[in-house]
This record gives structure tokens, sequence and C-alpha cells, in this order.
């Protein structure tokens, strides 16, 4: 059976403030983020459908990865992530669909311990409770342990979002239908956040805060994502 994922890569990463696509930051190790990222997701699914949506300088990433199939954003530089993830999902085949943003440096263990979610076609949301810092998507939980609240401004959270999630075949038009009503600058949480309070949706959230995984937004991240590669 074929795992379709997407990688989020259209928004112009002003904050790290390089002249080029954030997912095309070099590492350490001689790679970018989006090169490990692409050869982790190959690496752990036999048959895979990579979908990229691209749009701030999108020639740049096609010339170095020519094997995805492309999903254009072509409103990158007024959007955010929900619309980004709103073609992606658009685009897709039937089934499930895994997708991470495209400035995420992680331990390719996580991709391990999500695939037996994605084999119960389980809607999830992979979070680490070791930390929960004011600039990251915080959540919380409802009573059956489902995430309940998920966005930057949730309090009294229990942990962070680490930018990969999973929406499973059942729920995937409800989510398509509430990305699609979200504002433009919108991230995709919020959209999710409604599927769950409006067409209850059941994300799980997957602890991997034994693992690692960083999201690459200032050179402070960056500097730490380096000490993992």
């Amino acid at each position: 059976m074929t795992t379709q994922v997407a990688i989020l890569a259209a928004g112009m990463g002003t904050r790290l403030g390089r002249p080029f696509p954030k997912p095309l930051t070099p590492l350490r190790d001689g790679t970018t983020i989006m090169d490990q990222q692409v050869a982790k997701i190959r690496a752990a699914f036999e048959d895979v459908q990579l979908y990229t949506v691209v749009g701030f300088k999108l020639d740049m990433i096609l010339e170095a990865h020519p094997r995805s199939l492309f999903v254009y954003n072509e409103e990158f530089d007024r959007t955010n992530t929900s619309k980004s993830l709103l073609r992606a999902l658009r685009a897709s085949g039937d089934g499930g669909v895994l997708w991470l943003n495209g400035d995420v440096v992680f331990d390719p263990a996580i991709l391990d311990r999500l695939k037996p979610y994605l084999a119960q076609e389980r809607s999830l949301v992979a979070v680490n409770t070791a930390a929960v810092a004011e600039e990251e998507v915080k959540y919380t939980v409802d009573a059956d342990g489902f995430i309940d609240e998920l966005s930057k401004q949730v309090a009294d959270a229990l942990g962070e979002a680490v930018g990969i999630n999973y929406v499973a075949a059942p729920d995937k038009a409800a989510l398509i239908a509430r990305l699609d009503e979200v504002g433009e600058q919108d991230y995709f949480e919020r959209g999710i956040e409604l599927a769950i309070q409006q067409d209850g949706i059941k994300f799980v959230p997957v602890d991997i805060s034994d693992l690692w995984a960083v999201e690459v937004d200032f050179a402070e991240d960056l500097a730490r994502a380096n000490e993992y590669v």
C-alpha cells in the first residue's frame, strides 16, 4: 500500500533570514533540511508518494528534489500553512496523508513510531512533552486523551507539537473543509481544532519526547538541529 507524505515548503522563512527557501538550509553534515527529510521518508516507507508544496523560489526546490510531485501554493506570500496543507490534501489520492513542516529536522525513529497509527488509520499529532516554549504550537487533551486544543495560545499546555502529523482517510474530507474555511493567515492547526470541535475527529497525541525533533525557525534552532546530525 502506498503511503502518502506531504512536505510543506512554500513559506518564505523570513525569521531565519536566508535568501533561499528554508528547507534548503544546509546542515552540518553537508545535507539540507529537505535532503534529510526526503531520505528518511523514503527509507521508512517502501512504497511512498511524496508531495512537496512549493511557493517561494520554487525553482530551487524543484531542481534539488525532482522526484517529488509538486503542489503549488501560488499565494505563498500571503497565506500560512493552512492553505499549503489544503492544497496538498486536495492533490492527494485516496487514503490518509502524513505531513510535516518543511523546517523539521528529526530522528528517523519517529516515523517508525508513527507507522502503527498509520496502519490503523488513526489521525495523530506527534508531540514532545518535555518542553513547552512560548513560540511553539502547544496542546491539551480531552477526558479521553485525544487532542483538544492545538495552537500557540494554549494555556496550561501538556507539551508541544513537533510539526509531524497524520490525517486518516475517514477524517480527510472534514479536515479539507475546515482548512478551506479558516483564515489565510491561520496555521493548519486551526483547521485541526475546528475538525475536532465541529466534526468530532479524534487526533491521538503520539509522544516522541524520548526522540528528537527540531523546527528550525531561528539561528539557535539551526544550531540545536546541527547537534543531532
